[in-house]
């Protein structure tokens, strides 16, 4: 079966390639110019296409929202309606900022959104426009991703801990810390699946367990380096971004495991590999 992923340098893209899935770049494909993206899809003969590609930027795109639009919103929605035009799957990854992250339950996939910035609400008209098309599809959200590649929290957490002997650390927000290369496994998996059985359509979740605040996350990170670098917990308030973070962001995952037979990762497992890949570059 052959997939093809638009996305190239992204944590997600960077593991799909690993795991053999052809990855396309900005250079054959611009989602600031969706037509570029159609155009791929038309001539390609892969039995299923991936959307790892996004604006990731999430303080920037309050900023920048017209450009986030493009590349989170109207890009999408036109490599899904290609799709549907071939009757192939799409799958496509979003995220938990689609919601307002209040409460403390689990967001269910059918829960009532509401973006707190930019960033979320230009994923949610991804979201929307991909369902339009009404072909084959998965939406997969997904939360807190990590990897050895890019930029991400457990990078973040490895260079400060270097040069302090204690960090700040919000932790009145709660979610899954979710392995990039968990998440390239999973979107393999649901796009095969799909391609066998086109009415398992739908939004699902896919995070790590347990769920853990930012303040827990990173003495994890620091325990399992041997990093003595104390964490203070603060509130979200002491530490003020451009956008606003969603403070609940679990979600339930359950559906993707009863219909893909795709269970939660460990992100404690996945940390340990990330370390491992860091420590051999």
């Amino acid at each position: 079966m052959k997939l093809l992923a638009f996305g190239q340098t992204g944590q997600v893209a960077r593991e799909l390639a690993a795991l053999g899935v052809e990855t396309i770049g900005r250079d054959r494909a611009d989602l600031t110019q969706p037509v570029d993206c159609v155009a791929l899809i038309a001539a390609s003969d892969a039995d299923a296409i991936i959307n790892a590609a996004a604006y990731t930027a999430v303080d920037k795109a309050e900023e920048d929202e017209t450009t986030a639009l493009a590349v989170n919103g109207v890009a999408p929605a036109a490599m899904a309606r290609a799709c549907a035009k071939k009757g192939i799957p799409f799958v496509h990854i979003s995220t938990d900022y689609v919601f307002d992250g209040s409460g403390t339950a689990p967001w269910q996939p059918g829960d009532p959104t509401g973006p707190l910035g930019a960033y979320g609400r230009t994923k949610l008209v991804g979201e929307n426009g991909v369902r339009a098309a009404n072909g084959p599809h998965a939406i997969l959200r997904t939360s807190w991703v990590f990897s050895a590649h890019g930029a991400n929290f457990v990078k973040t957490m490895l260079r400060l801990a270097g040069s302090n002997s204690q960090l700040s650390i919000v932790a009145d927000q709660i979610g899954g810390p979710t392995p990039a290369r968990e998440i390239a496994k999973a979107c393999i998996t649901i796009a095969e699946a799909l391609v066998q059985d086109p009415t398992r359509s739908g939004t699902y979740h896919f995070s790590g367990a347990p769920d853990v605040s930012w303040a827990d996350f990173a003495r994890a990170i620091f325990d399992a380096v041997g990093q003595s670098c104390a964490v203070e917990d603060i509130p979200s308030s002491a530490y003020p971004t451009p956008a606003a973070r969603p403070q609940n962001s679990r979600l339930d995952c359950s559906a993707t495991e009863a219909i893909f037979g795709i269970e939660r990762p460990d992100w404690r497992q996945g940390l340990a590999a990330v370390l491992r890949d860091l420590r051999e570059d």
